[in-house]
């Protein structure tokens, strides 16, 4: 009976580390998204302000050119 609760108890405490684990590794996961999704924003931004100063420019070309 002793070494039963004393196997249960070792596998609890394991239990319990691995979710800390899990938890400060999903934190780090959630945290890295956020970073991915502003860039992925930026990135986006950057492509419609390219895709503008280009129909700008061709626009601007003399007709028959293209």
């Amino acid at each position: 009976m002793n070494a039963d609760l004393i196997t249960l108890e070792e596998k609890l405490s394991q239990l319990i580390s691995l979710c800390q684990l899990l938890r400060a590794e999903n934190l780090e996961l959630r945290q890295e998204l956020g970073r991915y999704q502003d860039d992925n924003k930026q990135l986006k931004d950057n492509m419609e302000l390219a895709g503008q100063k280009l129909q700008a420019v061709i626009a601007r070309l003399p007709e028959g050119t293209l």
